[in-house]
């Protein structure tokens, strides 16, 4: 029996390649605690659930394929784009999943530095686009 990839431990890897470089990062939102401040930087990531995709013409769906953003905060501009580069410094030497061979994260950009008036004081956010794959080991 196949083993069918699963999005969390991938979500993990990226994660702890990140935290390893020193980041604070949030999965899927920042905390809503009354009271919480946001740091300086941070980043956030944004898993989609991925796919179990096929690996030959048997349909044995054990490689895995999915996006993952990551939203690069900072008080200002250049702090933004600076936890930017610092993902793509971390996600460049690749990720590591137990029983899974890994693509080294596709670089797939994203638009340009925003401002969020939304919250105060207001920050400046860039949302970045990992894809991340992975096979059997």
């Amino acid at each position: 029996m196949t083993t069918v990839p699963d999005v969390l431990p991938h979500a993990d890897a990226v994660q702890a390649a990140l935290e390893g470089a020193g980041l604070t990062v949030y999965l899927g939102g920042t905390p809503t605690d009354d009271g919480w401040t946001p740091p300086d930087l941070f980043a956030v990531l944004y898993p989609d659930p991925g796919m179990a995709v096929r690996e030959s013409l048997a349909d044995e769906r054990t490689d895995f394929d999915s996006t993952m953003q990551i939203t690069c905060v900072g008080s200002s501009a250049e702090r933004a784009l600076w936890v930017a580069g610092e993902v793509r410094q971390a996600l460049a030497a690749g990720i590591t999943v137990e029983g899974r061979s890994c693509w080294r994260p596709e670089d797939l950009g994203g638009p340009p530095v925003a401002r969020d008036d939304d919250v105060t004081p207001p920050v400046f956010f860039v949302p970045v686009q990992y894809r991340i794959c992975s096979t059997p080991a």
